[in-house]
């Protein structure tokens, strides 16, 4: 059974009296493992089926089974959960908040699911040794250079153990080397510690690290493919800059 499943999804607005389709019969399946990238030009609709994948938004019309479990027809409440349990997400603008140290916003999802004190602490400090920050725990984002804050953001979604990782240009932020770094590290995240990863980006040289690309072209799949490159002709790209 694939872990996610999308079986003829819409996302439509209403527009001046007509409903303006963004999202035009999406169907795809995304397994446990997989490291996926989803492209497309400004306006393609990648973001809208991210948002819809992540379980911040739901589709018009259409099927999304999530881990075997229907979930395009959820409350609210019922999405947030399975977002706390199930998703871990990463931004482009790192979302971290501003007057909290490093550990504390990393705590932040196992305050909203219950986790005890002691064990938050614990695990957020785990969660900042994987990423390499360990030593940085105490600091505040402002203190932090862009690669830093984006590790803080990671150690925050996998704290909580879920097994989907949604990343939305995640680099768009970093210049180069601190973009391969935080590529390198989705990588282990991906197949050390067997997380699926879902990247948007519109770099090709990014998406190149991931094993299949979707491109999205006006709201329809375009192209499906698995990615033939090794990760080591992405790096000599960057290193030739």
């Amino acid at each position: 059974m694939p872990l996610i499943e999308l079986k003829n999804i819409v996302k439509s607005y209403p527009l001046d009296g007509f409903n303006l389709k963004i999202l035009k019969g999406i169907s795809l399946e995304i397994n446990q493992g997989e490291f996926v990238a989803i492209m497309g030009p400004s306006g393609s609709g990648k973001s809208t089926l991210m948002n819809i994948l992540g379980c911040l938004d739901k589709p018009t019309s259409g099927k999304y089974a999530l881990d075997g479990v229907n979930v395009e027809k959820m409350t609210n409440d019922q999405l947030a959960e399975i977002r706390n349990k199930k998703i871990g997400f990463v931004f482009q603008g790192f979302n971290l908040l501003s007057r909290t140290t490093a550990i504390e916003n990393v705590e932040l999802p196992m305050i909203y699911a219950g986790v005890p004190d002691e064990e938050r602490f614990e695990r957020a400090q785990k969660a900042l040794k994987s990423v390499g920050l360990k030593e940085r725990m105490h600091h505040m984002p402002n203190q932090l250079s862009g690669g830093q804050q984006q590790r803080v953001a990671i150690a925050r979604a996998i704290v909580n153990d879920a097994p989907i990782i949604f990343a939305d240009e995640p680099t768009g932020n970093l210049d180069t080397k601190m973009s391969v770094e935080i590529m390198d590290l989705f990588t282990k995240l991906n197949k050390e510690m067997g997380r699926t990863i879902i990247l948007v980006t519109h770099e090709e040289d990014i998406a190149l690290f991931a094993d299949r690309i979707i491109k999205i072209v006006d709201g329809e799949i375009h192209s499906d493919e698995k990615v033939k490159k090794k990760k080591q002709v992405q790096k000599d790209l960057f290193a030739g800059e």
